[in-house]
């Protein structure tokens, strides 16, 4: 465990760099019942520093896992109205959010693929009012992550889960840079490192990018017109910075959903919806997926695939090196927040309106126009192995290196 000092600072920071709650705003702790020890820290916190209200939003992974294998479908995919009800408040009250996430990466192991994929398409639709506020950074949020028993056994299978735990707030505290004297002070020198890169990469607005590697990924992903990279702290509509995935390494934008061609594999598992997805390779032509193959989870990614057409294009590239802190840490994490930061990666699925120049001012049909895909899902998969190649390609035909070998070389 860490002491009781480091988790003040954990808190401190998801309240702070993280949602950038302002006083006399509302608070939304959103998590599994396994966390409540730190959704009660992050909540003093929230009143320490001034919210007016702290609301907690609970989940209980053991019960939804039961409703899946007993529940039938139809009742599943009837979401009541009260949880709709509820996301709207957190809307119409502009209430920051903080999610803790950590969840069992085996928490639908066995359970029917098709159902859980319907029950998913069904969940999505009934939260598309609330993805829109977050994904439009309408609502400032934030995402952190504390070790549970069934997560830290997936890591770390071969030690008593008490060893296992604390073995994940050993790797958190480094990864959070809870360690260091000032974690405030030092999330804002990285946070600044990450927008410089994000500067040059705006400074020569690339027409495509080609990713290469050793594994058979050879893939030509183009950019959204007026694209914009962004990185770790981002602006809200009410003009306030925050910073929406902590930890974050990545500097991110809009594909063209129509420009992407060729052949990526991934180069870590993905846990999606419970379920582990791994050894699978996507082949794209003119931007949409035409196959798709997986050694593991394949009626998972088969699901996935299926939610609609817009999750057959991708909604997003972002780019971070082999030496971040989590790719060092060695550690293969089964949870996507802190897995993307360890690997360049992609997203089926929806684009985030702010990777677009005054992307939150278009229409649907405006962004769609400029190559910003939608969806009802947005699910990211890492395709950064270490010896990956990136090379930019501006409009003139002028070549940019990226990366070699998995390493920015700017």
């Amino acid at each position: 465990m860490l002491s009781a000092q480091k988790m003040e600072k954990f808190a401190e920071l998801a309240v702070t760099i993280g949602a950038n709650m302002q006083k006399g705003q509302e608070v939304v702790i959103r998590c599994d019942v396994n966390c409540q020890d730190f959704a009660h820290i992050i909540a003093k916190k929230a009143y320490e520093l001034g919210a007016k209200q702290v609301l907690m939003q609970w989940r209980d992974e053991q019960l939804s896992r039961m409703s899946m294998l007993y529940a039938d479908t139809e009742t599943l995919c009837d979401i009541p109205d009260y949880s709709i009800q509820q996301l709207q408040y957190f809307i119409d009250h502009k209430c920051c959010l903080i999610s803790i996430s950590a969840g069992d990466p085996n928490i639908y192991k066995g359970c029917d693929a098709e159902k859980l994929a319907k029950v998913n398409v069904a969940s999505s639709k009934a939260m598309a009012e609330f993805r829109k506020a977050t994904m439009s950074n309408y609502l400032r949020w934030t995402i952190v992550s504390v070790p549970t028993a069934g997560w830290a056994k997936q890591v770390f299978p071969d030690d008593p889960v008490e060893v296992a735990i604390d073995k994940m707030w050993d790797s958190i505290a480094s990864i959070m840079r809870l360690n260091e004297a000032d974690p405030v002070e030092a999330w804002r020198k990285h946070i600044a490192t990450l927008h410089r890169r994000a500067d040059f990469l705006n400074a020569h607005n690339f027409k495509y990018l080609h990713l290469t590697s050793a594994n058979g990924t050879d893939l030509k992903v183009g950019l959204a017109k007026d694209h914009l990279w962004l990185a770790a702290e981002e602006e809200g509509q009410d003009g306030l910075k925050f910073t929406a995935n902590m930890p974050t390494e990545e500097i991110f934008t809009a594909p063209h959903k129509d420009h992407v061609d060729g052949i990526v594999k991934n180069a870590l598992p993905l846990v999606n919806n419970g379920n582990i997805i791994d050894n699978f390779s996507i082949t794209f032509k003119d931007g949409k997926v035409t196959d798709f193959t997986a050694e593991k989870g394949y009626d998972a990614l088969k699901g996935l695939l299926s939610t609609d057409e817009g999750v057959l294009h991708l909604g997003e590239i972002a780019l971070l090196g082999k030496n971040s802190p989590i790719a060092q840490s060695g550690i293969l994490f089964y949870n996507t927040l802190f897995d993307e930061n360890a690997s360049c990666h992609l997203a089926f699925g929806k684009a985030y309106p702010t990777t677009v120049r005054n992307g939150n001012d278009k229409t649907k049909e405006e962004l769609a126009e400029m190559g910003v895909n939608d969806s009802l899902q947005h699910v990211d998969f890492m395709v950064g192995t270490k010896d990956i190649n990136i090379k930019g390609v501006q409009y003139d035909g002028t070549e940019t290196v990226l990366f070699e070998d998995g390493e920015w070389v700017i």
